[in-house]
């Protein structure tokens, strides 16, 4: 089965592909990526062997010229997150209207063109709501129209496989032929999933606790004119519940590297990190002026690619090829759940065993 990745990032569904390769041999080979974040095509390069295969780069350039789509080799799936700001709760929900939601629509003519037998996409989960609906009803009809006339969505949390992160996002799944007794919904999935989680060589996480360093560089840390900021529940025109040391982690940003509330963001105190009993010590409750006592810090970079569902010799080939720690936090969390994507991927191409 051969594999195009859209707006690659990291490569979380080649990471996915790869691993259920070797777990379950498939038979899988990516061919194609696009991504135009710099810093992200890097990481990419230095954790895949990308020698012979097209590197499209900015798809909007590459769509441009039909011949580049013909050229493209023949693929069964294609796969790809597509730029989210357009539709996140956090932005202003211009959806097409803006640039960075336009880029959908070059999904749209490579399927035109190359009718590769199945796709999956995967978007916020607030693209479902966006305009009332209507936008997530134009993506669908826009698909369809491609040729895809079997099409189905469901909503998946991250922490339900297998990952200590509460991300919530929507995947589509479409198909040019019917698929007799498919059932994609993320019940259905986990259940599945569940049955072969330990058969896997995925990461698998209880809690945030299993992947939290002991010791990290002090610039991890808050500082004392900080954390205050930190712990504020909010101002008279913003109220906020600001927590720190979640069993299960805030859903990662790309802006995670910035300094937020601990209300968006996740942070740990040293007494949590440390404790013998991560549960038995949350049942104290401190203060926010004792908790400004303690020493707190944020979650480094390799802790947000692990609560992403990437092992730490594939962070370790990141962190070496040069990228700073402001871009690592960025593609952790731009990143998509290895976890998640390999309970679809195993679902569609094991358990139901397509081809």
């Amino acid at each position: 089965m051969k594999h195009v990745e859209l707006f690659a990032g990291v490569g979380g569904f080649r990471q996915a592909l790869t691993l259920l390769d070797n777990d379950f041999k498939i038979g899988q080979e990516t061919i194609a990526f696009s991504e135009i974040d710099y810093s992200a095509t890097k990481t990419y390069k230095s954790v895949y062997d990308t020698e012979g295969e097209i590197e499209i780069g900015d798809i909007v350039s590459f769509c441009e010229q039909e011949s580049n789509i013909f050229n493209l080799p023949e693929f069964e799936l294609l796969t790809g997150g597509f730029p989210c700001q357009s539709f996140s709760m956090m932005g202003k929900q211009k959806g097409f209207e803006d640039m960075r939601g336009n880029v959908f629509f070059q999904i749209l003519e490579i399927l035109k063109r190359k009718k590769p037998k199945y796709v999956l996409l995967e978007n916020v989960r607030n693209l479902l709501s966006h305009d009332k609906g209507k936008t997530f009803e134009f993506i669908i009809e826009s698909i369809k129209e491609c040729g895809y006339p079997y099409i189905y969505h469901d909503t998946f949390n991250t922490e339900d496989f297998g990952l200590a992160q509460k991300r919530n996002r929507v995947f589509i799944f479409a198909t040019t032929e019917k698929i007799d007794n498919l059932n994609f919904n993320h019940i259905e999935i986990k259940r599945v999933f569940n049955n072969i989680i330990d058969k896997t060589s995925l990461m698998k996480q209880k809690s945030t606790y299993d992947i939290l360093e002991k010791k990290v560089d002090e610039k991890f840390y808050l500082s004392n004119v900080i954390k205050p900021t930190i712990l504020s529940n909010g101002t008279k025109k913003y109220k906020s519940k600001s927590e720190i040391n979640p069993m299960i982690a805030k859903p990662l940003t790309a802006t995670m590297v910035k300094m937020h509330r601990a209300c968006q963001d996740n942070y740990f105190s040293d007494g949590f990190i440390n404790s013998d009993d991560p549960e038995e010590y949350l049942k104290t409750e401190y203060t926010k002026e004792e908790l400004c006592e303690q020493r707190i810090r944020k979650i480094t970079p390799k802790e947000a690619f692990m609560l992403q569902g990437f092992n730490e010799h594939f962070f370790n080939r990141v962190q070496n090829s040069g990228n700073s720690n402001t871009q690592l936090y960025k593609q952790a969390g731009n990143a998509i759940s290895v976890n998640t994507v390999y309970a679809v991927m195993y679902y569609l191409f094991c358990y139901l065993n397509l081809r």
